[in-house]
């Protein structure tokens, strides 16, 4: 079977569950050798790990390394090269989010914040640009989300960092114009995640109110569809920015939100 990706090598922030897992998965699919990455032990995320890798027949690894400290991010990336010798592949996926009004946000949270949402999408992207470039091949992409274009409150970690990464995405695009390598941002809307999967089920108690009032009432003042943007939907636009058909896609910041935009 030719799959578009085959013999690409990708490295995937914050991907041991939730939309991250979805696009190691999606890029595993199209033939990608890849190298997973979280906070958890590895033995706590062997059994995914095998499943992809099994399943899919490519290589899958997976690297413990906590991106909000650049010393670990050095040590990702020089991991990450070493195994699959190279990185064709960077997805930043990895964050973090709280919720508090501004003069209430506690100040390590927003640290914590700028550093894995936005910080960390800096020191992999510095530190691989130069494996890319080497290998004349590359694609990055960048998860912010549709709240890099519309805010909401008690939410400034999330705004802010979110729509700093498109920033970031457009003078990366512009750095690399006239080479063989890419940067975009995919701008994601509700995503049925853990995450969102938690917030669902704390308004059915705090309202006492079944699971589909809940995602009705969650979605109401979101997606005019009315349904949650499916994961593997979000992973299979960053195969095709990856694939031979995204290569004159860059610099750009891709909504997959439902008409969420549309109806703001």
């Amino acid at each position: 079977m030719v799959r578009a990706l085959d013999g690409r090598k990708a490295l995937v922030t914050g991907s041991t569950g939730g939309l991250g897992f979805e696009i190691v998965k999606g890029l595993a699919r199209a033939g990608c050798e890849i190298v997973m990455n979280g906070l958890e032990p590895a033995e706590e995320v062997e059994a995914q790990r095998e499943a992809v890798a099994s399943a899919l027949e490519v290589d899958v690894h997976y690297c413990q390394a906590d991106v909000s400290k650049e010393a670990e991010i050095v040590r990702l990336i020089e991991t990450a090269n070493k195994r699959m010798a190279g990185i064709d592949i960077l997805v930043n996926n990895a964050v973090v989010r709280h919720f508090a009004t501004i003069e209430t946000f506690p100040v390590e949270r927003w640290n914590q914040a700028v550093a894995v949402n936005l910080s960390a999408a800096f020191h992999t992207i510095r530190l691989t640009l130069p494996i890319m470039r080497k290998a004349g091949w590359g694609r990055i992409i960048n998860m912010s989300s549709i709240y890099g274009s519309v805010a909401i409150a008690q939410r400034v970690d999330y705004v802010t960092t979110k729509t700093g990464l498109i920033g970031m995405t457009r003078v990366v695009a512009l750095e690399t114009i006239g080479e063989d390598i890419t940067c975009n941002a995919v701008c994601p809307g509700a995503v049925l995640t853990p995450y969102s999967d938690n917030r669902i089920k704390e308004m059915m108690s705090a309202r006492d109110i079944d699971r589909a009032a809940a995602e009705r009432e969650f979605l109401a003042k979101r997606q005019p569809t009315g349904r949650f943007v499916d994961a593997s939907n979000v992973a299979e636009l960053i195969v095709f920015l990856c694939g031979p058909a995204g290569r004159d896609i860059t610099g750009s910041a891709l909504p997959m939100d439902a008409g969420w935009l549309a109806a703001d």
